[in-house]
């Protein structure tokens, strides 16, 4: 089997070893959950339980707070009573409104009834999707039910399991791969009838290519329409990332500002695609998820599975010890595209792949230095951007030069930074670039509408006399 691969980008130590191979534990049951009531891209949701309901596990608790499709619900992970309903901590970093649950003891279900692909339309099955709160599981959050349905003038013909997993340390993709087989199957199977594609590739990377013979044995047993064949692409990063991922198995480029359906493709990530079939086949929606913990100061590491909400430092030591001595960071996501945040007390969202726990010999706090204009950055961006051209526009205040240079086509990998001897936090940066670029956009927008009110309530107005 040829292995494939995309230009630039970094080979770098995977950090793999300490969970690689390791089957998923389960976590024991936690005594409360903190459940964010937003943890998708899109529209805002808000809380349909108050303060002292008893929720049951599967029970839709919120959702969207008005219409329009970019919305995805949240559903009770456990069974129990709503105690609070107040802003926490999220693993983005910031403050939002969160349900916390307390656990009755109970294991009392609200599933949705199962569901035949076979036997129900397309608006359905993207109803059932929508329903069932599924997220792209491999960190962007984008709601699965949109993805699937593309606009006409954008016609799919291939849909590809994102299995690469090419941040270091994260292994729960690969243990996936290797327990979830059939579901992973039966939900690509799913995506390509809803879509009408008959062309599916699982996509990993060649670290995982002992794999490839049992996933064969499932392709050949489980029953699904069309050819779903398997692609692999070498170790390197960021090869997970869809625009990678399309250009390494097709050679197919997504254009600047375009998406992966500008180049006739559906990526989803693995996680996701066995939530689906678990959403058809059980009716049971996303409350739960697997993820790694693992990092120099975590003394058991190893991939799990655990509701949604659950925080890290609720799990007894005996499942996931914590070395607090030792700790230097907590990172949500892996150490190239995660998160830094100040405390492992914080909840597990549909889309956290994984929590790393940094020692000081893991990370570094070096201060930032001037740019020596080596160009590393640029010889690395596997977008083929020019990260010191777009710094030097946001140190300028210039958002519209910044953007002409590519801000928004960059995904943040982080490889400029990791390659930058200068130490400057160019990804940091540019996550703020965003940030105020779309601030700036919404204030346009909103002068727009109020100058469009205004000039309503003048039009409707009677010419007053003097």
């Amino acid at each position: 089997m040829a292995v494939k691969t995309f230009k630039r980008g970094l080979k770098l130590p995977t950090r793999k070893h300490a969970t690689e191979g390791k089957p998923a534990e389960t976590a024991p049951a936690p005594k409360q959950v903190v459940i964010p009531v937003n943890q998708h891209f899109g529209a805002p949701n808000k809380a349909l339980v108050a303060v002292g309901d008893r929720v049951k596990r599967g029970q839709k608790i919120a959702d969207a707070a008005g219409p329009g499709p970019m919305t995805a619900p949240v559903h009770a992970s456990i069974a129990g009573v709503v105690k609070k309903i107040e802003p926490r901590t999220q693993s983005n970093n910031t403050d939002g409104l969160c349900i916390i649950i307390e656990a009755d003891g109970t294991d009392e279900t609200d599933f949705l009834p199962p569901l035949d692909i076979e036997r129900c339309t397309k608006e359905e099955a993207l109803a059932r999707i929508r329903e069932a709160g599924i997220i792209g599981m491999g960190g962007a959050g984008f709601p699965s039910h949109v993805k699937l349905s593309p606009p006409p003038a954008k016609p799919i013909d291939l849909i590809i399991a994102d299995g690469a997993e090419c941040e270091p340390y994260l292994t729960t993709d690969e243990a996936l791969l290797t327990e979830k087989t059939t579901l992973l199957i039966q939900g690509l199977a799913i995506v390509m009838k809803i879509t009408g594609v008959n062309h599916a590739i699982i996509g990993m990377e060649d670290n995982k290519a002992r794999l490839i013979p049992m996933i064969e044995t499932a392709l050949a047993e489980v029953p699904h329409t069309g050819t779903i064949e398997i692609g692999l692409c070498k170790t390197r990063y960021p090869q997970g990332g869809e625009k990678m991922l399309i250009t390494a198995l097709t050679g197919r480029e997504v254009p600047s500002g375009g998406l992966p359906m500008d180049a006739g493709c559906i990526v989803s990530n693995v996680g996701t695609l066995a939530a689906i079939a678990e959403a058809f086949t059980l009716g049971k929606p996303l409350i739960e998820r697997g993820l790694t913990v693992s990092g120099g100061a975590c003394k058991t590491p190893k991939n799990i599975h655990a509701p949604i909400g659950t925080l890290l430092t609720d799990l007894p030591p005996e499942f996931i010890d914590i070395d607090y001595g030792r700790l230097r960071k907590v990172l949500f996501g892996g150490p190239m595209m995660g998160t830094a945040v100040p405390t492992a007390a914080i909840p597990i969202q549909k889309n956290t792949s994984g929590i790393v726990l940094m020692t000081a010999e893991e990370t570094y706090a070096d201060a930032e230095g001037p740019c020596i204009r080596c160009a590393r950055c640029l010889r690395n961006c596997a977008c083929k951007l020019s990260p010191v051209l777009m710094n030097l526009a946001l140190e300028a205040g210039d958002l519209d030069e910044a953007v002409k240079v590519g801000l928004m086509d960059c995904i943040e990998c982080g490889s400029c930074t990791y390659v930058c001897p200068a130490r400057i936090r160019l990804v940091q940066r540019f996550r703020v670039g965003k940030g105020r670029l779309r601030a700036r956009q919404a204030l346009e927008m909103a002068r727009q509408k109020a100058a469009e009110a205004a000039a309503k309530t003048a039009a409707s107005e009677p010419d007053k006399k003097i």
